[in-house]
């Protein structure tokens, strides 16, 4: 069973094609955001792994449910579930020019390999508790993955 990763050079490349594939005609095929908010939200999501966001800390029996998600996603390789909550921080629910919003991510993308292969990524997170390298690589492909799909890409 392949579990791709963003630290993967040929599933980092993949990402970036198909996020240079959206534009403003790509159908969203669930949720609310458009395909730029969605750009930023997953722009979003990569600050954390930077340390340039910081999520609040959440109670044992969320923490509990991230940390077996965590697990089951690495054991069954399954993707995020449509229309999953998210952080309030996290969500984009403001216009966002498209062309910025691409530029944007594919800069924190930049920033996030050279993070990784720096070995500077967090040991942490407020939801999927401890981390480690993997992880990161893992469920920020799944991240991405999901909200391209999300636009059919």
């Amino acid at each position: 069973m392949v579990r791709k990763s963003l630290h993967d050079p040929l599933y980092f490349e993949e990402i970036i094609i198909r996020i240079n594939l959206l534009s403003e005609e790509s159908v969203r095929k669930w949720g609310k955001m458009s395909v730029s908010q969605m750009l930023f939200h997953c722009h979003l999501i990569l600050q954390i792994a930077l340390k340039k966001i910081d999520l609040p800390e959440v109670n044992f029996f969320i923490r509990f449910i991230g940390v077996v998600t965590k697990k089951e996603m690495w054991v069954f390789n399954n993707g995020i579930l449509h229309n999953m909550p998210t952080f309030q921080k996290l969500i984009v629910n403001f216009e966002c020019d498209l062309e910025m919003a691409r530029k944007t991510l594919l800069q924190t993308l930049e920033d996030y390999r050279k993070v990784y292969r720096n070995n500077q990524l967090p040991e942490y997170h407020a939801l999927f508790g401890a981390m480690r390298e993997k992880d990161w690589g893992f469920l920020e492909y799944k991240h991405l993955d999901h909200h391209l799909k999300q636009f059919n890409v």
